[in-house]
């Protein structure tokens, strides 16, 4: 930017003075224009982010990486709707359809509140080196303070890594005078081939509350999860690792977190539900990172944060030669 704004002053300069046609001029002006063209060149090819309109006319961020994978984020919600590799395959598949859990609205109330780009974020510590990034924030409003008397400040850095990884960083500060607890959940729709046909490992042995028969505690003593009819689980105090196994693809979605104690596994199968049709149920999985039996507590200043990612491998692969699909 600096130098961009030192040669706007030397052509200003010269439009004022009776050229001078000698070579040195011809040869100064044309490195000029070139560094001109450069620059202008090189803030296209790095823009950040691409502004749109999506679904109903909401406003949608796109961001790329240089190979050219992406992902999608409205500013409704702060919802990653798309992340996809540099073939321009869709990794999730998008649904809203769960979670009953707390006296607020299912999902909690931040996926219905419009979000804005954080423009100058404060630094974020130990943090995936990314490749594109975007960083927004939510504060809480006088109509969030009627139904959670609570201030708050909801940072979210969505972030492509070298690997084509999608990480989500949220961090949420106590901007109150008092303290307060909250739980909290990302909500992930996995697009697979077939629900049939894939397997989630890393939950064995792990005790387990089962949605569909009032909460009741159960162990999974089960190797690993596969799906023949409707699922919905919350796994209590999970690894930070679990994977999804889709044989027909001979892939691994690969879901890390941090700061989430808790993850839920679900699948309608052909369970009628509003917002998926009739044969939806066979292309996605939900493995979702939460903090739900132990609400996080949070002191007057106090910041919490919480790291998901998720990256895709071949199946099978040793963990020496695992590397993301692209």
């Amino acid at each position: 930017d600096i130098n961009f704004e030192q040669n706007i002053v030397l052509v200003s300069e010269q439009c004022g003075r009776r050229p001078r046609f000698t070579m040195g001029n011809k040869a100064n002006m044309i490195l000029l224009w070139a560094m001109l063209v450069s620059v202008a060149a090189m803030a296209t090819r790095h823009r950040p982010f691409q502004r749109t309109k999506g679904i109903n006319g909401l406003e949608k961020i796109i961001v790329r990486d240089p190979r050219g994978r992406s992902f999608e984020v409205y500013l409704y919600g702060g919802q990653v709707t798309s992340w996809k590799n540099e073939k321009g395959e869709d990794l999730l598949f998008m649904s809203t359809k769960y979670a009953n859990t707390g006296p607020l609205t299912s999902h909690g109330f931040v996926r219905q509140r419009f979000w804005k780009i954080d423009a100058n974020p404060p630094p974020l510590s130990s943090h995936p080196s990314s490749t594109a990034h975007i960083d927004l924030i939510l504060k809480s409003s006088e109509a969030d303070l009627k139904i959670w008397p609570h201030k708050f400040v909801y940072r979210l850095r969505v972030a492509l890594g070298h690997g084509g990884d999608l990480t989500l960083t949220s961090r949420i500060r106590n901007s109150d005078a008092k303290p307060f607890n909250f739980t909290f959940g990302l909500h992930p729709y996995f697009s697979v081939s077939d629900i049939s046909e894939i397997q989630v490992e890393g939950l064995q042995i792990l005790d387990y509350l089962d949605q569909l028969k009032n909460r009741t505690r159960f162990t999974d003593h089960g190797k690993f999860i596969t799906f023949n009819s409707q699922l919905a689980r919350l796994y209590l105090r999970t690894p930070n690792k679990i994977r999804i196994v889709d044989h027909k693809k001979k892939k691994t979605i690969v879901v890390r977190k941090e700061g989430q104690a808790d993850a839920v596994v679900w699948n309608s199968w052909d369970k009628k539900v509003v917002d998926l049709g009739v044969e939806d149920y066979r292309r996605f999985v939900a493995v979702e990172p939460v903090a739900v039996e132990k609400p996080i507590i949070l002191k007057p200043g106090q910041e919490w944060k919480a790291i998901f990612q998720v990256s895709v491998v071949p199946s099978g692969c040793s963990r020496k030669s695992c590397i993301p699909h692209t």
